[in-house]
């Protein structure tokens, strides 16, 4: 008799631990997708996420003016090297076009960023961009960004998208390289077509 109940208790805790174990992965998946929420309300009390309301005032009306201002103010004595990163936390294709660039301080640039949703679904995705070092991103300034918007892909579609920028003249003496860095994720709760229209103009 002692064997079956050894065998009616094994099965027993086989089920705590299955059950256990089901609750901690769908804990795990829900934390994954409230990671960009999180990212944004932690980004946004610390003023350090680059989604800033300056940046979306210019992305909005003063991109022009302000293009002017860099060129005229372009400093020739000095060379910033710029990397460009991509980190894709998905089923995605996410990449620069180029790994880095030269600019001067001023003088307005422009890299081209690719995207391909490789899943047979349609996904709402957005890139979360970063900066190293950390005192770069007050004198990094982009014109146009599809980090501005979230977008909508359908299965297997592909884009390029640009970032224009330029480094203020501002930037510390010590600085001669700044890394830019955008993650994609995609976007939790979204429906197909509920993105937002993909970029053909300026953003």
């Amino acid at each position: 008799m002692a064997l079956p109940n050894m065998l009616v208790r094994l099965h027993s805790d086989n089920r705590r631990m299955l059950g256990k174990l089901g609750v901690i992965a769908l804990a795990m998946f829900g934390f994954g997708y409230a990671l960009v929420p999180m990212y944004r309300t932690i980004c946004d009390a610390l003023g350090i996420n680059v989604l800033s309301v300056s940046e979306r005032v210019t992305s909005a009306g003063l991109a022009a003016g302000t293009a002017r201002k860099a060129n005229s103010q372009i400093d020739t004595s000095r060379t910033i090297t710029i990397e460009f990163d991509a980190n894709a936390h998905g089923p995605w294709e996410f990449k620069p076009a180029v790994n880095s660039m030269q600019v001067h301080p001023g003088e307005m640039a422009t890299v081209m960023y690719e995207f391909r949703n490789v899943q047979n679904r349609t996904m709402a995705a957005q890139a979360i961009p970063s900066y190293a070092p950390m005192q770069a991103s007050a004198h990094f300034n982009k014109l146009e960004c599809f980090c501005f918007n979230e977008y909508t892909l359908k299965p297997g579609e592909s884009k390029s998208w640009p970032v224009v920028f330029y480094v203020d003249a501002k930037l510390p003496k010590d600085v001669t390289t700044i890394t830019l860095s955008y993650t994609f994720f995609e976007v939790a709760g979204k429906l197909a077509g509920q993105g937002a229209a993909l970029p053909g103009k300026r953003i």
